[in-house]
């Protein structure tokens, strides 16, 4: 049996939106930060954007929803990706006051592990958690650099 995983880690998250633009300024607010990649369509308007966020520098990508594939839905469901948050409190009421609706609220699960879920302004899932074993794997990655 080989010891090589087959799934290496979180690469990019797509972020479908009528209006690119309009989800590029609510994730800037969000992120605090700009995307460091656009890409604009034949027609000239935005068709993707790219944040790199977190530790590992994951991939943010909006995408404009006419690129979706065929088999696509506008409605949310299937899988949740969540995205680990130091303070899912504040960072659920930060996303609600900027216009997200709730999808699931907070729940507290065994272990410290806390999750929650919204729906942003343009109808995809966004997932938070404070996630004890993210933090673990953080600080085993980053002991004794800069100590």
């Amino acid at each position: 049996m080989s010891t090589k995983q087959v799934l290496r880690g979180f690469a990019t998250i797509s972020y479908w939106a009528n209006d690119v633009e309009e989800a590029k300024t609510w994730y800037t607010r969000l992120l605090g930060i700009e995307p460091y990649f656009e890409r604009y369509g034949e027609d000239s308007k935005l068709a993707y954007a790219e944040f790199r966020i977190g530790d590992y520098k994951h991939e943010l990508g909006l995408i404009d929803r006419q690129y979706s594939p065929n088999a696509a839905t506008s409605d949310p469901g299937g899988a949740v990706m969540f995205w680990h948050v130091d303070d899912i409190e504040s960072t659920l009421q930060k996303l609600l006051s900027m216009g997200a609706k709730e999808y699931e609220p907070m729940v507290r699960r065994e272990a410290g592990f806390i999750t929650a879920s919204v729906l942003d302004p343009f109808g995809n899932v966004l997932g938070i958690m404070y996630n004890p074993h993210y933090l673990e794997i953080l600080n085993s990655r980053t002991k004794g650099i800069g100590d």
